[in-house]
């Protein structure tokens, strides 16, 4: 199901938003973010195009606030269920930013980015829930993941997603792995 980082159950988009993870990186966090383009409209192709470096930056007034902006992810969860990845899980996507979990820094050098379709603060759609259950077990299978975090939660006081519109604990009753991989409730 792994071919050199890609997972066969994603659409692979090819970001050249990427680089190497320093060598002897242990991948050991995944890490949920939300987005979406423009923000609150769902299904268009511009998270794609932003990962892919295609976006028309004068297709919409917000745009002018992130252009030329060079992000990406690994993967993508559209509210529809589909997974897109755009960088193999071996490579480290541009993600998280400046950003901390448990004392080490630049958590882009040791996680997999997961950007689900939507606003922070707002609730997924059950289909986004089943594919991450599909998903996170298989990086699991391949990568020594130790925790499942959001960006909230690494980037604190600066990043906001996926917010307190994501159901942490019905991951977590899906996945029936242990509370101590998951952020503390609260």
């Amino acid at each position: 199901m792994w071919r050199d980082g890609w997972w066969s159950g994603a659409r692979a988009v090819p970001s050249p938003n990427f680089g190497p993870r320093p060598a002897g990186t242990c991948i050991d966090l995944a890490l949920i973010h939300s987005i979406s383009l423009p923000p609150g409209q769902y299904g268009g192709d511009e998270i794609e195009r932003l990962f892919t470096n295609t976006l028309d930056w004068d297709a919409h007034p917000y745009f002018q606030a992130i252009r030329g902006l060079q992000v990406s992810a690994h993967f993508l969860v559209r509210r529809t269920g589909e997974l897109l990845q755009f960088v193999a899980c071996d490579q480290r996507a541009w993600h998280a930013g400046r950003s901390v979990w448990q004392g080490r820094e630049g958590c882009n050098d040791f996680s997999i980015g997961i950007e689900l379709e939507g606003l922070e603060g707002e609730t997924f759609e059950p289909v986004q829930y089943d594919t991450l259950a599909g998903l996170l077990p298989a990086l699991a299978a391949a990568y020594p993941l130790q925790a499942v975090v959001g960006h909230e939660h690494v980037a604190p006081g600066r990043k906001l997603d996926p917010g307190p519109g994501f159901d942490w604990a019905a991951l977590r009753q899906r996945l029936a792995w242990p509370a101590t991989r998951f952020p503390a409730a609260g």
